[in-house]
C-alpha cells in the first residue's frame, strides 16, 4: 500500500511538472503573438498551433484569451517585483537600479515589445488589461516617490523637490527611451541614454556624478 501511494505521488508530480512546462510554453508563444499582432488581433488558435496543441488542448490550460493575458501579466508582475525589489533602498540605488532594469530588458526585446503594445492597447475603453496597467503605473509612481520622500526626510536631498513630479519624470524618461529603442534597436542606445540622464540627475541632486 505504501509503495502504491509513493508511485501515485510520483505520477502526480510528473503530471504537475509537465503541466507547468506546457503552461510556460503557451505563455511564451502568446507573448510572441501579442508582440507581432497585438492582443486584439492575436488569435488564440495561432498560439495553440505554435506550441503543437489543439485549441481544446490550450483551452484546458487557459479557457479564454483574457485568462491567457492575465496569466502573462501576473508572471510579469512577479518577475518585475523580484528584480526591482533590490533597488528601492535609496535614491542613488533606485536610479542605478533603473539602468540595470534597462540592461535586463535589452536582452528580451520581444517581451518588452509585447508589453509596450499591450500598454498602448490598454488605453482603449473596456480593454481587459486597462486596470492592471493603471495599477502598475500608480504603484510604480508611489514607490519611486516614497524613495525620494525618505531621502528628503533624512536630509539627503533638497526638501523643495516634489517627489510625485520626480517620479512621473522618471517614468516618462524610461518609457520614452524604451520606445525609441523599440523603434530602432540597432541604432538607439537606450541604456546609454538612461545612464546619461541618471548621471545628470544624481549630480543635480548633489548625490554623485
Amino acid at each position: 500500500m505504501a509503495e502504491q501511494k509513493v508511485e501515485q505521488e510520483e505520477k502526480r508530480r510528473r503530471r504537475s511538472r509537465k503541466g507547468e512546462e506546457r503552461r510556460a510554453a503557451i505563455l511564451a508563444a502568446a507573448m510572441r503573438r501579442f508582440a507581432e499582432d497585438g492582443y486584439q488581433n492575436a488569435s488564440i488558435g495561432d498560439v495553440a498551433r505554435d506550441v503543437g496543441l489543439s485549441l481544446p488542448g490550450l483551452l484546458h490550460h487557459f479557457p479564454t484569451k483574457v485568462d491567457l493575458l492575465l496569466a502573462i501579466l501576473a508572471k510579469r508582475d512577479l518577475d518585475s517585483a523580484n528584480f526591482i525589489g533590490h533597488y528601492r533602498s535609496d535614491v542613488s540605488g533606485l536610479l542605478k537600479g533603473m539602468v540595470e532594469i534597462f540592461r535586463r530588458n535589452a536582452g528580451m526585446i520581444e517581451v518588452i515589445r509585447a508589453f509596450a503594445i499591450l500598454n498602448a492597447e490598454s488605453l482603449m475603453k473596456d480593454h481587459p488589461a486597462k486596470a492592471w496597467f493603471l495599477a502598475r503605473t500608480t504603484e510604480m509612481q508611489n514607490d519611486i516617490a516614497a524613495t525620494f520622500e525618505r531621502a528628503i526626510a533624512d536630509g539627503s536631498i533638497d526638501k523643495r523637490i516634489d517627489s510625485k513630479t520626480m517620479a512621473a519624470e522618471l517614468i516618462a524618461v524610461m518609457d520614452g527611451l524604451q520606445m525609441l529603442w523599440l523603434r530602432d534597436p540597432d541604432r538607439f542606445d537606450m541604456i546609454g541614454g538612461l545612464e546619461a540622464y541618471v548621471g545628470r540627475l544624481l549630480a543635480s541632486l548633489g548625490l554623485e556624478g
